[in-house]
């Protein structure tokens, strides 16, 4: 839960102030779902993202094709070659503390 300054609001149990580490299974539970939340949402925008990638690439093969056929229909000689861009990074490995951790993929979790 947030406050309305955006604030993480969390209800506190009785006997938690008693804690050593001053959370209790509650608060990392809250903890851990809103992390699971932000994964979601990150590995949403990473398939966006790796779907723009694609089609920009698919408009640039076809805008390079397109060139070179009018090349061709005037006589002209090919320009050279335009570089091609590189291939995305592969996608990061799951977190090594595994599922459960709440840290998913994304490498900064």
């Amino acid at each position: 839960m947030s406050g309305p300054d955006g604030d993480l609001i969390l209800p506190v149990e009785a006997g938690a102030e008693d804690e050593d580490d001053g959370f209790g299974e509650a608060e990392y539970a809250a903890i851990n779902s809103m992390l699971d939340q932000i994964n979601s949402c990150l590995d949403q925008l990473e398939e966006k993202n790796d779907d723009l990638h694609a089609r920009l690439q698919e408009l640039l093969e076809s805008s390079r094709q397109t060139r070179l056929e009018f090349q061709q229909q005037l006589g002209e000689p090919p320009a050279m070659p335009a570089p091609r861009l590189q291939e995305p990074p592969a996608r990061p490995q799951p977190c090594p503390l595994g599922p459960g951790s709440g840290l998913g993929t994304h490498p900064l979790a």
